[in-house]
């Protein structure tokens, strides 16, 4: 009987066994490398949208419980509107919200002033521990959304008609202080996302 003589590998068949293997080493890094970087880059994306959708849900809940309680303007005691955007002033919306929860029963009203403006880039949300604030009584600013480019509101006035200013023109006395809007159209432009708009019932 003959003996089937073992074979071993030579030297060349080994280096090209290498270099195989460094070749599907370096594409299954590469593969790697991009899927990671793909899940990073979802990971924000689903990030992002994320807080887009939690800043639009704020302000509905604002823009929805709108009350009509006006405010006192700390310094000269003016009145100031339960709801109020006006060009040119230091905020981009002014409002008195029912609804503000009170979990611990503090000796305090459940309606809450809040305003929106864009600092730096960022929405931002103020509130006041109190409606009436005085001189002294500073607001507590929260960043809602960054890379944020304008906020505008148009209020629906019936008939077909709206207007970007609230109280509407023609109406003053104690009526504008605490008329409130049924409708509004909310329009916010990001940087990465262009124009987004949401409408927004008031509550009667």
């Amino acid at each position: 009987m003959s003996r089937q003589r073992s074979r071993a590998f030579t030297l060349i068949e080994v280096l090209v066994a290498l270099a195989i293997f460094a070749i599907l080493t370096v594409m299954a890094y590469q593969v790697l490398g991009a899927s990671l970087s793909d899940a990073d880059l979802l990971g924000q994306r689903m990030d992002r949208l994320r807080a887009v959708q939690q800043s639009m849900n704020m302000l509905g809940r604002d823009l929805t419980q709108a009350a009509p309680r006006p405010v006192r303007d700390p310094f000269d005691n003016s009145i100031r509107p339960a709801l109020s955007v006006q060009p040119g002033t230091e905020f981009a919306l002014e409002v008195t919200r029912a609804g503000w929860p009170n979990p611990a029963g503090m000796a305090r009203s459940t309606m809450q002033r809040v305003a929106y403006r864009i600092e730096d880039g960022s929405l931002l949300r103020l509130h006041w521990t109190v409606l009436d604030p005085t001189i002294g009584t500073d607001p507590i600013a929260t960043v809602l959304l960054e890379d944020v480019e304008s906020i505008a509101f148009r209020f629906f006035v019936g008939n077909g008609q709206w207007t970007e200013q609230w109280p509407p023109q023609g109406v003053g006395g104690s009526d504008a202080a605490r008329i409130r809007p049924r409708l509004v159209e909310l329009t916010l432009t990001l940087a990465d996302e262009g124009e987004l708009k949401r409408f927004f019932e008031v509550a009667p």
